[in-house]
């Protein structure tokens, strides 16, 4: 009984950086490309993806530093229905108008969006910035760290797809170069094959 030849075990992708008679430097230039390309696309991903994400939760935690939770008073009742949109939907809030100290003792008055159908004198909070101007809630610690995680994915998977369609570029400005070469060599070597098949 015969046995079968055992086929290679090797990953046909590895295939340039086998020794190989019939590889050729080209060859070689584009197992380096790849190589290069996953390298750098993981590296500039996670250091892109870092940064990111430090930024945003550094500007994120600056507003939360420059805002401050202050009570206030509502000076007149909200409306009982909220306003329909120009889309047909409407929101869960009404705008109305309330009345807080600032941290220098002045009063001040602004419009917030409140409960709807809240009466006049009714008690809440608002966050002001150092001025004592109304200034919108910041983000939590939680929403904060989404955010910021989310932003970091983002500008990370950018960089490793900006980093792999330049290696994508390289590749195939090498495979132009290389048909090329095969078509130089062909109008070389093409008439001295057909020269042989007639003679």
């Amino acid at each position: 009984m015969t046995q079968r030849p055992r086929r290679n075990a090797a990953p046909v992708r590895l295939w340039r950086w086998r020794s190989n008679p019939l590889r050729r430097r080209s060859d070689r230039v584009e197992a380096w490309i790849l190589l290069a390309g996953w390298v750098l696309a993981v590296l500039c991903g996670a250091v892109a993806a870092l940064a990111a994400a430090t930024a945003v939760d550094g500007a994120l935690a600056a507003q939360r530093a420059q805002t401050r939770a202050v009570p206030a008073v509502l000076t007149e009742r909200a409306p009982r229905t909220p306003p329909v949109t120009t889309d047909g939907s409407g929101g869960d809030t009404v705008w109305a108008t309330v009345r807080w100290t600032a941290p220098d003792g002045s009063p001040h008055t602004g419009r917030t969006e409140v409960e709807p159908d809240a009466a006049a004198g009714t008690r809440l909070t608002v966050w002001t910035d150092r001025a004592g101007e109304l200034a919108e809630a910041p983000l939590g610690p939680t929403e904060s760290m989404f955010q910021a995680v989310g932003t970091g994915v983002l500008a990370g998977a950018g960089a490793a797809a900006a980093v792999w369609a330049c290696g994508r570029l390289a590749r195939l400005r090498l495979d132009r170069r290389r048909l090329e070469r095969w078509d130089a060599e062909w109008a070389r070597v093409g008439p001295q094959w057909r020269r042989r098949m007639t003679g």
